[in-house]
């Protein structure tokens, strides 16, 4: 039996998927009532306060952790959902024979400094506080569970996203923001490369104790993404680039209306920070030596993917 957690999310989705697809007996931790691929199991708890995890983890062999807060309103609820959930499921695991595979990020360990893709002994750098929180959650799993795999995936991509979907919107209308300052290049992975990438680590003798980077191997830069969503909706869009001021501002004004609503969104001045680094490169080497693994989807051929779920969907017309 398989246990994840995350189910309900963007990667969480694909995973149940695939594992249902492929016959797998699969559970899935929710909080509440939620839509699920038939034939996954629904177990309900709360992974911050600890509720329902030992029932949960009971008669699983493998737990694949995928939940996790990539946008709050405070410090302390990055720190609640990824560190504390993190630690709770960590402890429930603790002296079990279980295949446990955390999924981290590449903002747990931060950008690279000189445009040399970061490895695995990199030393952790992270710039904000979603990648400090992640680094915490993978200090906890090593503390407790070492014999875990850590993957971290780079920038993931694909239908149903709502992150990198907020640019390839931006591109359909004919515009592309960008902050002012040069080329920003990143590692990026397809959603059901990221899948199989996850499922690897899961199979693998090698794996117990390890840490990987999961990408393409091949980084971009976001005007490399949004060139080839244009060419692929046959735009022509227009670049507006912001400075880094004027971005910050935009930022702090998404926070207060944030505030309002209650609803965490995607401009932060947290993320503008962020997206400022020149190289959020990552180098996946040892997961091809060691899993087998290498992402095989190439940025046009996902994009075109995700591009025409999206317009399938009525999320984007072009």
């Amino acid at each position: 039996m398989i246990l994840v957690t995350g189910g309900t999310g963007f990667i969480g989705a694909h995973l149940l998927e695939r594992l249902a697809a492929m016959g797998q007996p699969v559970r899935a931790l929710v909080r509440r009532r939620a839509t699920l691929p038939s034939g996954v199991e629904p177990v309900h708890g709360d992974l911050v306060t600890g509720e329902g995890i030992a029932e949960a983890v009971c008669g699983a062999d493998t737990v694949i952790h995928l939940a996790g807060v990539t946008k709050a309103l405070r410090t302390a609820d990055y720190y609640a959902g990824n560190a504390q959930a993190t630690r709770n499921l960590a402890q429930a695991l603790a002296g079990r024979p279980v295949r446990f595979v955390h999924v981290s990020s590449l903002a747990a360990i931060g950008p690279s400094p000189d445009g040399t893709p970061v490895g695995e002994n990199a030393i952790p750098h992270p710039p904000v506080t979603y990648g400090k929180s992640k680094l915490a959650a993978e200090r906890a799993v090593r503390e407790i569970t070492p014999d875990a795999v850590i993957v971290r995936p780079a920038v993931v991509y694909g239908p149903r996203d709502t992150d990198v979907f907020q640019l390839l919107k931006s591109v359909s209308r004919g515009i592309v923001v960008e902050i002012a300052g040069g080329e920003r290049f990143f590692s990026a992975i397809y959603v059901k490369d990221l899948v199989e990438g996850v499922l690897a680590a899961v199979r693998s003798p090698r794996a117990p104790g390890r840490d990987y980077f999961l990408a393409h191997p091949k980084p971009l830069s976001w005007r490399d993404l949004s060139g080839a969503a244009a060419r692929i909706m046959r735009r022509v869009p227009r670049v507006l680039a912001i400075p880094f001021p004027v971005a910050l501002a935009v930022g702090a004004c998404a926070e207060a209306a944030a505030r309002l609503t209650g609803k965490p969104g995607i401009i932060s001045r947290e993320k503008v920070r962020e997206a400022r680094f020149p190289f959020w490169t990552c180098d996946p080497a040892r997961a091809t030596a060691e899993l087998g693994f290498t992402a095989p989807t190439a940025i046009e051929a996902g994009l075109a993917e995700t591009l025409a779920w999206y317009k399938e969907a009525g999320w984007l017309t072009y």
